[in-house]
């Protein structure tokens, strides 16, 4: 493992508690078990998730419907994926759940017209929700761990990813310009617009919000 592939599993792998995104990850579902202490009785839906993260969870809900574009398998009863536009879902066939889980999602839907059809689903499907998604404004890009990348113009990305030693893999231009503008980061301002209803928790890092949630319990 190359010294960049170290410091990167430092800061941003979410399955090591060691790392940055691990510590946050092991804070947030904290945070969720404290807002739905019932979540072992509850009907899930889970926008943009997938079948593995509940299975290495620490409390199962009762159901859980996961909804990706991903295909996984379905492990059981309790547990199944539907590959689906989470924005548009057509599988779900008017089922009705408890709780909506997403967590970041919203900022790879495409666009603002499609985060305002995710949260439309996400409020018509339950009655409570959980959406969760970095904050544009933290000084570092969490999906390439690169300060100030977001507020850079779509083309000096597209330059800069290739030679970054950070990145996700090693992209050309063309690749790598798909991939930011595949990723659009989310203000507190635009949450509270697309969930008036919720609660916005902060979730800090060094004293700086690095992802916002909306919550409604």
């Amino acid at each position: 493992m190359t010294l960049s592939q170290q410091i990167k599993r430092k800061l941003n792998n979410p399955d090591d508690t060691r790392s940055v995104s691990g510590w946050a990850r092991a804070k947030r579902w904290e945070k969720l078990l404290h807002s739905f202490p019932k979540l072992s009785e509850m009907r899930v839906l889970d926008l943009g998730g997938l079948p593995s993260f509940w299975l290495n969870a620490s409390v199962r809900p009762a159901e859980v419907t996961t909804v990706n574009l991903v295909e996984a398998e379905s492990p059981g009863p309790w547990l199944r994926h539907l590959v689906d536009d989470a924005c548009a879902p057509t599988t779900l066939g008017g089922q009705e759940f408890d709780l909506v889980v997403s967590n970041s999602l919203i900022e790879h839907v495409g666009g603002y017209s499609a985060r305002c059809r995710l949260a439309d689903v996400i409020r018509s499907s339950a009655d409570q929700h959980w959406m969760q998604t970095p904050y544009r404004y933290f000084p570092i890009e969490p999906h390439w761990v690169f300060p100030g990348l977001q507020f850079l113009s779509p083309h000096l990305r597209a330059k800069l990813l290739p030679h970054w030693p950070f990145g996700h893999a090693k992209l050309d231009y063309r690749g790598a310009l798909d991939a930011v503008l595949a990723c659009e980061l989310v203000s507190i301002s635009e949450m509270r617009l697309l969930f008036p209803d919720s609660t916005i928790w902060h979730e800090k890092v060094a004293g700086l919000t690095k992802s916002i949630v909306a919550i409604k319990s």
